[in-house]
């Protein structure tokens, strides 16, 4: 078998992703979280009394707390199989980066394996955000005084 056999082989067995599906299922899927966001901010404001900022701050100590549980039983990995990238909004794909890193080196102990893995997935998200941050800090002052 040639490499061009072995390629059309492996392009008739690949699974076909259906990109229309998935990416309409993200779009819904994502819409409803937000709109329970949305929905949770409310209720935080009308029952509590809390400032609009107060209540996104804790709106997301929410999100992130629920997909770390979620990731943490077993949850997560098989909903988003199922509901694609609509559950990878900023807030809970990073809570469930950092659990499922820290659930992967548990067995190494808290020093060797939890504490020096736990941002292993996030890490690269941190780092850019901090650089990206600064960056957009500087333009910032240079260009707004």
């Amino acid at each position: 078998m040639n490499k061009d056999e072995y390629q059309k082989l492996v392009e008739e067995y690949t699974p076909k992703e259906k990109k229309l599906k998935n990416a309409v299922l993200a779009f819904f899927v994502g819409g409803a979280i937000g709109f329970i966001g949305e929905v949770i901010v409310t209720i935080l404001q009308t029952s509590f009394g809390l400032e609009v900022k107060d209540a996104y701050v804790w709106l997301c100590i929410l999100m992130i707390f629920v997909a770390s549980a979620l990731t943490a039983f077993g949850f997560f990995d098989n909903w988003v199989s199922k509901c694609k990238a609509g559950l990878f909004l900023p807030t809970t794909g990073f809570a469930h980066s950092v659990t499922s890193a820290a659930l992967d080196y548990r067995k190494d102990g808290f020093i060797t394996g939890l504490g020096s893995n736990v941002f292993k997935l996030a890490g690269s998200v941190i780092l850019y955000g901090m650089i990206g941050g600064f960056l957009f800090g500087i333009l910032g002052v240079i260009f707004h005084g």
